[in-house]
């Protein structure tokens, strides 16, 4: 393992922009006289957009609208697919993603003019289809509880999926949610090895915090799952039947997995985080996510894209119906209700009804 790592990152390399015409390179790097690349402090970058709501068109998703409180995350996972869309921003999909973060504080107040337009009508909308909604951030900025304040407010459906306990936090909200039948949750767990997690997911909540996450939902009659996502073929993908037996324990009621694809600067991400973390596997491992993905590290088929194909990805599927079956057997993800949605009425409205 390399003794010149950044701590608590997970890319260690900021990775060219496509959108920029000129970018600081470090093409000499003996020549320096100290690193051009440092484990700088986050910097957060206010953002006011005008809509927060995004209509999901993907046919392969199961999802109907997405809100991103953040772009950029801190969590720092070295596969993250949303790397990318931070170059839309001016910034690199590398070390610029996960700790050059950009908040939307004014998102209730735009979700609230959402719900308010006469052409709405209810379906669910989840947090986060990018990134995620209870990173560190959100401990300080408390933008995905003033979001709940506003779906409870209305009664329209939420569903929420994170890595980390910081959801419970909001139980008193979720709760409430729950009781209307307005609210799913998916916990993310892609190991239950603690020095891989450090490394591969480096300010997430340790594992064990997310079981009791689940637990501690459940135990509040808020239906939770897991999301064993992603698996990486040699590196992960031998824990489907534990991480399924252990959310399952936990209460869990549903479980998704998705095969790790690296499209875009993730691929050179994530190659770097291999040979930096596990140089003796790194080959192999790579060979494996390419056999997944014929011969590519990423395939942007709906409907293949994430879960793959050939014998790896076969033998995967396998493994998690196999362990799915026998640990959570019966158990499903009740629907969400879109029938209760409710404009409150207001004093302001009142007045204009005369």
């Amino acid at each position: 393992m390399a003794t010149d790592k950044l701590k608590s990152r997970g890319a260690q390399i900021n990775t060219p922009n496509p959108f920029l015409k000129h970018q600081l390179v470090a093409e000499h790097i003996e020549g320096l006289d100290e690193p051009l690349i440092s484990d700088e402090k986050t910097e957060v970058f206010i953002e006011h957009p005008k809509t927060v709501v995004n209509k999901m068109t993907s046919p392969d998703i199961g999802m109907f609208n997405t809100i991103n409180p953040y772009q950029g995350c801190e969590h720092g996972c070295a596969y993250c697919y949303a790397r990318n869309a931070h170059t839309y921003y001016g910034f690199s999909a590398g070390l610029d993603f996960e700790r050059k973060i950009i908040v939307k504080p004014n998102a209730a107040e735009i979700l609230r003019r959402h719900f308010e337009n006469k052409n709405y009508k209810p379906e669910p909308i989840t947090l986060s289809g990018n990134t995620d909604c209870y990173q560190p951030m959100e401990r300080k900025y408390k933008i995905t509880r003033s979001l709940l304040e506003v779906f409870l407010e209305y009664k329209n459906p939420v569903g929420i999926i994170t890595k980390n306990s910081l959801i419970l936090r909001d139980l008193d909200l979720l709760t409430e949610l729950a009781k209307l039948n307005l609210v799913n949750v998916m916990i993310s767990i892609t190991s239950l090895k603690e020095e891989l997690r450090l490394m591969l997911e480096p300010r997430t909540a340790a594992y064990k915090n997310r079981l009791r996450a689940i637990e501690e939902l459940s135990k509040n009659n808020i239906p939770a799952g897991v999301m064993n996502a992603p698996i990486i073929p040699g590196l992960n993908s031998d824990e489907i039947p534990e991480i399924i037996k252990r959310a399952a324990t936990a209460g869990a009621v549903a479980a998704g997995y998705t095969i790790v694809r690296l499209n875009g600067e993730i691929k050179n991400i994530f190659n770097d985080w291999l040979h930096k973390n596990v140089p003796d596997a790194a080959d192999k491992i790579w060979n494996h996510i390419k056999e997944c993905h014929g011969g590519q590290v990423n395939d942007s088929r709906f409907g293949i894209r994430m879960r793959g194909e050939g014998k790896i990805a076969e033998s995967i599927r396998q493994l998690f119906h196999i362990a799915k079956k026998k640990y959570m057997e019966g158990r499903k993800m009740p629907e969400q209700d879109c029938t209760l949605f409710k404009r409150p009425v207001r004093k302001g409205k009142q007045l204009e009804m005369f």
